[in-house]
This record gives structure tokens, sequence and C-alpha cells, in this order.
């Protein structure tokens, strides 16, 4: 099992981590637009193993059209996740070294801590931001990531991506949470324009992790 979890005051937003929030929808932060998709992506291991490997190599961002570049690791130690004691009672994170670890290109995999930029556009809508891994999350049933912006965006806030598999009908989704503020002067004078470039956004992850489409939830 690996699970980090960054903390830092270098993103742009201050609700860092919301996206993990179960009532994200109802209450989203101030001032910004929640939005919440899952997809099936199929059943058993082998889907799930595969499916992980490739959100943790940034295929989400790279098959939706997005470039990653200079992709930075963390200096230093990160910080466990808050875990739990059998009574329900929160452990204090610890601070441990992670291993990086990189794809067929040599590009590190997502990790806690780390920052990059990404570069392209959704339907002639600029996407460009750089961004800062919150934090990473390898279990036996569920692997994912957090991204936050830390500045160059038309919006400000976080994105959540996981791959969960279920033990109690084998099924393997694909989850993707967010919230974003308006960052440039168009966005808030034209906020419809935040739904629209996340509703795109969206479906270029979906294509990229599940080509056939799987059912919407």
């Amino acid at each position: 099992m690996r699970r980090g979890t960054f903390r830092d005051e270098t993103v742009d937003y201050a609700a860092v981590g919301a996206t993990h929030a179960p009532d994200l929808m109802q209450y989203p932060p101030e001032r910004s637009i929640p939005a919440e998709n899952a997809w099936r992506l199929g059943s058993g291991e082998e889907r799930f193993r595969a499916a992980g490997d490739a959100l943790l190599a940034w295929t989400a961002q790279r098959a939706a059209g997005l470039s990653v570049e200079d992709v930075r690791p963390a200096a230093g130690p990160t910080y466990a996740g808050v875990s739990f004691d059998a009574e329900g009672n929160p452990i204090a994170p610890s601070k441990s070294e992670i291993e990086q670890r990189f794809d067929a290109e040599g590009t590190p995999l997502a990790g806690p801590g780390m920052t990059l930029q990404l570069r392209g556009r959704v339907s002639g809508m600029r996407a460009d931001a750089e961004l800062r891994v919150i934090s990473v999350t390898e279990e036996p049933r569920r692997v994912g990531f957090v991204l936050g912006t830390v500045g160059g965006s038309v919006v400000s806030g976080e994105e959540l991506f996981a791959i969960d598999w279920y033990e109690d009908n084998d099924e393997v989704w694909f989850t993707v949470r967010a919230f974003d503020a308006p960052a440039s002067l168009l966005y808030r004078l034209v906020p419809g324009l935040i739904r629209r470039r996340r509703k795109k956004l969206f479906a270029r992850y979906l294509r990229a992790i599940s080509p056939l489409f799987a059912t919407p939830l």
C-alpha cells in the first residue's frame, strides 16, 4: 500500500483536499462550481490494475489531448495520509520517503508533492496550468490522485481521479470529482464557461481511460 499527502501553501485556493469530501456537490468551496461523474470500466483485478497503472502514468491527461511537461518530484520526504485505528480514531500522518517510479518514457509517475505543467486546449478553451499533486492513494482496491492548481489557469481548484475495484460485485469504476472557481476575467463574467470546460474535460478523461465508453453512473 502506498499513500501520500503533500501539505503546502503554494496552491492558489484554500480548500485543499475538498474533492475528498462526501458532500462536495452539496457544499462546494466558496465561489466554486463542483462536478462529479463516474463510469463503469468493467470488472476484475486485471481491469483494475491496468486502469490504475494508466491513471498514475498521466494517461487521462495525455490521451485527453493535454501535454504533461516539466514534471518535478517533491524534494525531501512527504507525509503519509491520515489513517484510522480499530476504534475509528484518526492516526496522525507520519513523514516518510516514498520511492519515485517512472513510466516507459522516463516521466515520473504521479507522486505527492510533485509539480507539473499542463498545456493544451479543450474545444477552443485554454487548459494550460501549473499543478501540484496534493495526494496519491495506492490501496488493494483503490488507486488515485488529486491535482490542485498553483497558477497559470483560467480557473483555480482541484481534480480528483480514482479507480475503484468494488469487493461486493467485482466491478471497476473510474471517478472524477472537481471544483473550479473562476480565475480569469472572462470566466468571472461568464461562469457558464466553467461548466462547459469541465464537461469537455470529463468526456476526454473517459475516452482516455475507457475507449469503449462504459455506461455513465
